[in-house]
């Protein structure tokens, strides 16, 4: 499980960390994207599933961090749960940005210079992100 603080953190992991920052709140044991532009490391939930979290490293810190496969028990720290209804998302998060990307939609809000991001698959929210505002919102 995890807590989403839009603009701040996702699972305790703050843009801007180093990887030696991340291997101490998550732990040593992750995948390494073998297709990616810039450094990244999964983490998933259960060996051999997809649910769990994706770090990106750009300069050796954290420049995105995200969920991947909707991994049950995320949220925000008031409570808004992966999974709920996008109109429920609308409600609890004012002020949302829509950008297409290929498959599904992100929603963002901006603070600072941090892009808080939720994604939205058939019409349920299906992961967080958050991420420099200079980086695409989409995966």
């Amino acid at each position: 499980e995890g807590v989403f603080v839009p603009g701040e953190s996702l699972g305790g992991i703050e843009l801007g960390m180093s990887e030696a920052d991340v291997r101490e709140r998550w732990g040593s044991k992750h995948g390494l994207c073998r297709n990616c532009t810039h450094p990244t490391w999964y983490y998933n939930l259960k060996p051999f599933e997809p649910q769990g979290a994706g770090v990106e490293f750009r300069r050796r810190r954290v420049a995105r961090v995200f969920t991947v496969w909707r991994p049950l028990g995320w949220r925000t720290g008031d409570a808004l749960e992966l999974g709920v209804q996008l109109d429920e998302l609308r409600e609890a998060v004012p002020g949302l940005q829509v950008r297409p990307c290929e498959g599904y939609t992100a929603y963002v809000t901006e603070e600072g210079g941090a892009q808080s991001v939720y994604y939205v698959f058939r019409g349920r929210l299906w992961g967080f992100g958050l991420m420099s505002r200079l980086l695409s919102p989409c995966l």
